[in-house]
């Protein structure tokens, strides 16, 4: 089965069938998106409860910093564990709170200290351990230096790897080589999920980020990613939505459901909301989950907490 992380398609047979006649509509693109986000009911404040946290509990919280330090990955991972303030659940009703972010995701050098921690708080089944690798953000290493990193970060405890394409052999149309390094990066992670990041900011058209979709699946990816968070251009809902036509056909091709994790420029909770919104519409509810979606943040998860704190002011008093 394609996609399945011990077996990956015979690199012969890829150009022909998958990338051949690739042709995307970048105005019909944003015209989908504006006619998602028109028709879809829109999320009004009394009822953004359930979808602020949904987007709590797929959250990749994040630090790729170069200060980062263990004190700012214990912040990180006790944030991770108890993302919302006791007073603010009380107000909105909710006991025996077992709400965490999906994972946290930091450098490699930094993996030992979030499993230390993580599994101190006996949460090594609840929160992922995610670390970047592959010559982050550039991807611009030799190819055994970033396989490397890969085996480094697993063994020391991450569960899921952030990896980078480079994006010269995309503008290039090298195909081969592209998925040839992917399978590689598919086989040094083991058991850990793989989750590929595009570059999308840097790809140059939407017709390569389709291919470049692609061909990570085909290579075994668990999660295709948009981006690094450090390009210019990071998520925007019409790349999403290229991307989920992928995920859809490769999925309508082979069984195999893989997830998307968009990262970078999404500031609000409304942008966090449009995200699920593109995703149920596009993919169905089965991607609106953990295990099928995430969204890459920093910041985002204190926003969407202040978002919760405002929705309790409108819950009238009894």
């Amino acid at each position: 089965m394609i996609g399945d992380c011990n077996k990956t398609l015979p690199m012969s047979t890829i150009p022909e069938r998958f990338l051949k006649n690739v042709y995307v509509n970048k105005n019909a693109v944003e015209k989908q998106i504006r006619c998602i986000l028109n028709d879809y009911p829109v999320v009004e404040n009394e009822t953004m409860k359930p979808w602020l946290l949904r987007v709590i509990s797929v959250i990749d919280l994040t630090t790729l910093s170069g200060d980062d330090t263990r004190s700012n990955v214990v912040r990180l991972c006790q944030k991770a564990a108890n993302p919302i303030k006791q007073d603010i659940l009380n107000k909105l009703g909710i006991d025996n709170n077992k709400l965490t972010t999906a994972a946290v995701c930091v450098y490699p050098a930094r993996v030992p200290d979030a499993y230390d921690i993580i599994k101190q708080m006996g949460l090594t089944d609840t929160i992922q351990i995610a670390s970047v690798a592959t010559g982050f953000p550039s991807g611009l290493y030799p190819l055994q230096s970033r396989l490397q990193e890969i085996t480094f970060a697993v063994s020391k405890g991450a569960t899921e790897i952030d990896v980078v394409l480079d994006r010269s052999l995309v503008l290039t149309g090298k195909w081969d080589e592209l998925y040839n390094e992917v399978v590689q990066m598919r086989q040094a992670c083991g058991a850990a999920h793989l989750k590929v990041i595009l570059g999308v900011g840097e790809l140059g058209s939407y017709r390569n980020v389709y291919k470049a979709s692609l061909i990570s699946m085909l290579a075994g990816a668990d999660f295709i990613k948009t981006s690094t968070g450090k390009e210019v251009v990071n998520a925007t809902l019409p790349v999403g939505l290229v991307m989920c036509r992928a995920i859809r056909y490769f999925y309508q091709l082979t069984g195999v459901k893989v997830g998307l994790k968009p990262a970078g420029g999404i500031k609000t909770a409304r942008d966090a909301i449009n995200w699920l919104v593109l995703v149920y519409t596009e993919l169905g509810p089965e991607w609106i989950t953990p295990d099928l979606f995430r969204i890459g943040a920093s910041s985002l998860l204190d926003v969407v907490v202040k978002s919760l704190d405002d929705c309790t002011k409108l819950i009238p008093k009894m």
